[in-house]
């Protein structure tokens, strides 16, 4: 019987896994820790270990965890930039959840942008204290508003789908762009330099790549209309939080959605109510009224937990028969050089 570990477990990823795992019967530990160069040891005779998003799979843990007879690692998330697949080349297959549900991004995203936009966590604080002005509330309808999406994968593609319902133009970049959706639901692509101009929303739906890396920072944000919205579910790194600061304070930017952050791994998923939290970009952040952050959450579904429970045990099923991995990412080369790929 395969031995699994899993990294960096809540209870309700632990209450999940214990229900689907009766139709497999995995010997499963689960740790609350995250794995990391001092946490690896933790893995020493499991043949599977399983990380989330803010485990750190360096090249100094991949030679531990080979040396320690691990053979899979089963990311429980989309995103893969904490693995150094370089170094699993040859050694540790690894596995991710390419899509546990878009809908919930995407249904979470249009909720910030309507939420930042009309002021309703500032309203509902307000009436708590049963202040019932308007004043500093006013918002804009969304109806006929430009809305510029950077990467249209399938996400986006139902982000597209819902603020067509609300009559906005929308306008998309992605250096793959798929024209038979763009016709299908109304959208335009464009060069990422129109997008900035003409976007009243800005909302950020592309991988983490050396290309997309704080593809939104001072110069970019220049080139936008005065009073943008920038909304991120993406991934921290897309934007260079020091210049959105600085374009908050200038007024450049009207308002910013966060539900990620560049150093978000320090922070995201803990309580910090009490001790506080030592990053002063993220608490400069979260100071601005204009500026709504949240942990990570766009995902956070009933539907979305059960897919990634599903997947990921299907996954490692998959490895137990030496099937095909369905999911397998890896670090490939050929002519035209390396890089990582799905399989």
């Amino acid at each position: 019987m395969l031995k699994i570990a899993f990294f960096d477990t809540k209870p309700y990823d632990k209450a999940i896994f214990e229900v689907l795992n009766k139709d497999y019967h995995f010997d499963i530990t689960f740790f609350e820790v995250r794995l990391n160069d001092r946490t690896v040891k933790m893995a020493e005779g499991y043949d599977i270990i399983s990380i989330f998003v803010q485990d750190k799979a360096s090249s100094k843990v991949i030679d531990q965890l080979h040396a320690y007879g691990v053979k899979l690692i089963a990311l429980r998330c989309a995103g893969y930039n904490n693995v150094n697949f370089k170094a699993a080349k040859d050694k540790i297959r690894v596995v991710h959840v390419p899509a546990y549900s878009p809908h919930a991004i995407a249904e979470f995203t249009i909720s910030m942008m309507l939420t930042l936009n009309r002021k309703i966590h500032k309203a509902h604080n307000r009436t708590k204290d049963l202040n019932f002005s308007l004043s500093g509330l006013l918002g804009f309808d969304m109806y006929g508003k430009t809305i510029g999406i950077i990467g249209t994968g399938k996400i986006a593609k139902i982000l597209i789908k819902i603020l067509r319902g609300f009559d906005c133009r929308v306008i998309a970049y992605d250096p793959y762009p798929d024209h038979e959706a763009a016709a299908s639901l109304d959208y335009t692509y464009v060069a990422l330099q129109q997008l900035f101009k003409e976007s009243d929303i800005i909302s950020l739906h592309c991988p983490l790549t050396k290309d997309t890396e704080y593809i939104i920072n001072a110069s970019s944000i220049n080139q936008m209309k005065d009073g943008v919205m920038i909304v991120n579910t993406g991934r921290g790194k897309l934007i260079q939080s020091k210049d959105l600061i600085e374009s908050l304070k200038s007024h450049k930017v009207g308002s910013a959605a966060l539900d990620v952050y560049e150093e978000e791994d320090k922070y995201f998923y803990e309580d910090f109510s009490v001790e506080g939290v030592q990053d002063d970009i993220l608490s400069r952040l979260i100071t601005f009224p204009n500026v709504l952050v949240t942990s990570h959450q766009a995902y956070f579904t009933k539907e979305a937990l059960n897919n990634i429970a599903a997947t990921t045990l299907k996954s490692m099923k998959q490895f137990e028969d030496r099937k095909t991995l369905e999911h397998e990412i890896a670090y490939v080369c050929d002519e035209n050089g390396c890089a990582i790929k799905q399989l």
